[in-house]
């Protein structure tokens, strides 16, 4: 069984979850998963953990990220993106410096309305199943940020249409934040495509098609260290190391870090052997990866 993570450029038509069942297949094992739900039609970086790298995904799913998206504004649908039945549909002749004066207001913490599509739980259900079944039912606006969101290019007429580049936190809709400016605008607006740039500190420029995968699998293989890069890491010797296999706690000050981490805790021959978090002046194992543990 491989162990590690596989960045992926997510090819449109494909959900995560085909993703993931691509290569269960590719790399013969069933302990795949994924970090952070891709739309169907969006493109771009899926970071797939292997084996026990899927014990580490939610260190991946947590950190941010940034996209490229096109709003097109004056039509409504559905889905809050091109997927979806057009719901409303007037022209909005607006001007690149209008949609610039309106883009602040959604920088920083804001608030979102989960879409209907999205993977959110309520009463059991996610909400794209109870969208699937014809259902709508109330949510709650969910805390989210922003940390930038710009215009790269701009098509106008009747329906203009804006390319943006937006970075931000987790669990933030990019769809929702384009249906948010259209109705800031006095109008409607919906996201025509989206492609994801980066995840962390992983981006397109690491990440490869699944062509590719599929014809050098192991070449596309990414050590755990690697996968918890973005982590402050701490190096150990091999007597600490011993104690870590076995999930031992230490005093915060015995491997010299302060502050609640996450850590990654790395051996002396450069693996990953623990993510360790801190409770109060310990220093505790979240999840331990080393061998033999």
């Amino acid at each position: 069984m491989r162990d590690g993570l596989v960045v992926v450029d997510k090819p449109a038509g494909f959900t995560s979850h085909d993703v993931v069942a691509k290569l269960r297949k590719t790399y013969a094992q069933r302990r795949v998963g994924h970090a952070g739900t891709l739309d169907p039609d969006a493109t771009g970086v899926l970071l797939v953990g292997l084996g026990r790298a899927t014990r580490l995904l939610r260190y991946l799913s947590e950190t941010g990220k940034a996209y490229r998206g096109r709003v097109v504004f004056g039509i409504a649908t559905t889905t809050l993106d091109a997927a979806g039945e057009i719901l409303d549909q007037r022209p909005m002749p607006l001007t690149r410096d209008e949609v610039e004066r309106a883009l602040p207001r959604f920088i920083g913490d804001i608030e979102q309305l989960p879409p209907m599509v999205s993977a959110v739980k309520i009463g059991g259900r996610r909400l794209h199943e109870l969208a699937r079944a014809g259902q709508e039912v109330e949510r709650v606006l969910r805390p989210a940020r922003v940390d930038r969101f710009e215009i790269e290019a701009f098509a106008p007429g009747p329906y203009p249409e804006a390319t943006v580049v937006v970075e931000c936190g987790s669990g933030t809709y990019i769809r929702t934040l384009a249906a948010d400016l259209g109705t800031a605008l006095g109008g409607c607006a919906h996201l025509g495509e989206l492609r994801r740039l980066r995840v962390g500190s992983f981006t397109l420029d690491e990440s490869r098609p699944l062509v590719d995968i599929e014809a050098a699998p192991d070449d596309a293989v990414l050590s755990l260290t690697t996968a918890m890069r973005d982590l402050e890491r701490v190096d150990v010797d091999a007597e600490q190391e011993r104690a870590i296999t076995h999930g031992v706690a230490f005093a915060c000050g015995a491997l010299a870090v302060q502050g609640p981490g996450p850590y990654a805790v790395v051996g002396a021959d450069g693996a990953l052997l623990a993510v360790y978090e801190a409770s109060g002046a310990a220093l505790k194992p979240a999840v331990v990866v080393a061998a033999g543990a």
